[in-house]
C-alpha cells in the first residue's frame, strides 16, 4: 500500500476541489433548454457587453430587433448610437439549431455568402427571465455576452445578479461595458 506524507494528501484534495468547480462551470455554459422564439422577437436594449470588433464605435441606445420569418429563420436588426449622433444599423438573419431550442446562428455577411460555415456565428441564450424581460446570450467559446433587457434600463441588483451568473459560466467579465443606465 502506498504511503503518502501528511502534506500529500491534504495537497491533493486542495488540488481536486480546485479542479471541480471549473470542469463544473464549463457545464452549466449552455443554451436555456425552454425558449419561445415568438416571445423572443421584438425589440431588446443592450444593458452591457463584452468587447468586440463590430461594436468599436458604439456609445449608446444600442437595440437589437428579432422579426420572425415565414421560413423559420428570424430577421436581426442590431443598431446604435454611435460619438458623432449618427446611427449604425447592422442588418442580418439568424435560424435556430436543430435540438437545441436557446441556440440560434446568426449571419450578418451578405446571402450569396451563406454557404460559408464561417459567416454564420453561435448565438446562445444562455439565461432567460421567465417573463421574456431580460436575457443573457452568449456562445460555446465565451467570448462574446451581451445582456439585453427590453426596457433601456435595468434595476442594479438584478445587473449583478445577471453579471454573477454569466461569471459562473465561465464568462471573463473584466473588460464588461456597461452601456445602459442602472438604476
Amino acid at each position: 500500500m502506498p504511503r503518502f506524507s501528511t502534506f500529500a494528501l491534504p495537497t491533493m484534495a486542495l488540488l481536486l476541489a480546485l479542479a471541480a468547480p471549473a470542469h463544473a462551470q464549463e457545464q452549466v455554459n449552455v443554451p436555456v433548454e425552454q425558449f419561445d422564439l415568438q416571445r423572443y422577437a421584438g425589440q431588446w436594449h443592450e444593458i452591457a457587453h463584452l468587447p468586440m470588433f463590430w461594436q468599436r464605435d458604439c456609445v449608446s441606445d444600442i437595440t437589437a430587433t428579432y422579426t420572425p420569418n415565414a421560413d423559420g429563420t428570424v430577421g436581426v436588426r442590431n443598431a446604435c448610437r454611435k460619438k458623432d449622433g449618427s446611427t449604425d444599423v447592422s442588418e442580418g438573419i439568424a435560424r435556430p439549431v436543430a435540438d437545441k431550442p436557446g441556440a440560434l446562428e446568426v449571419r450578418f455577411a451578405p446571402d450569396w455568402l451563406s454557404w460559408l460555415p464561417m459567416t454564420w456565428a453561435d448565438y446562445w441564450v444562455i439565461d432567460l427571465d421567465p417573463e421574456y424581460q431580460w436575457a443573457i446570450v452568449g456562445g460555446p467559446e465565451r467570448e462574446n455576452l451581451w445582456i439585453l433587457a427590453r426596457e433601456p434600463e435595468m434595476n442594479r441588483a438584478l445587473f449583478q445578479r445577471l453579471k454573477a451568473s454569466a461569471a459562473m459560466k465561465g464568462y471573463n467579465l473584466r473588460e464588461l461595458k456597461v452601456m445602459a443606465p442602472l438604476r
